[in-house]
């Protein structure tokens, strides 16, 4: 099965824990909520980079830029803004359904930069 078959766009939280929490992971965690949100709390791992600096043309972060990302916001809406963006500049993407507030409702770490317990904001 391909990292991201052909019509995938969305995926679960589960799935994306799958794709992207390893070291060796296939693909990279992307967070594109604004620094507020990202400063209260995110995914270990994840990558920041927000929608509106996005939107603005402002590059994603060198370290990946050739990774096929799974792109993470709050419930799920500026994500999939982001991946049919990101889609467009040629990046292979998909977003999380339900975004933070399902990956928190799983169970799933959610921590501030400083690698303590963080929040959804």
């Amino acid at each position: 099965m391909s990292l991201f078959p052909t019509g995938e766009d969305r995926v679960t939280v589960d799935e994306a824990v799958r794709r992207t929490r390893d070291a060796d992971a296939p693909a990279v965690l992307l967070d594109v909520r604004e620094q507020r949100e990202w400063d209260a709390g995110h995914a270990p791992g994840a990558v920041y980079a927000p929608l509106s600096g996005l939107v603005a043309g402002v590059e994603l972060p060198e370290a990946v830029r050739t990774r096929p990302l799974v792109v993470i916001c709050r419930s799920g809406q500026r994500s999939q803004q982001a991946a049919e963006l990101l889609a467009a500049r040629g990046t292979r993407v998909v977003d999380v359904k339900g975004g933070m507030r399902a990956w928190a409702a799983a169970g799933y770490p959610v921590v501030d930069d400083h690698g303590n317990s963080g929040s959804i904001a």
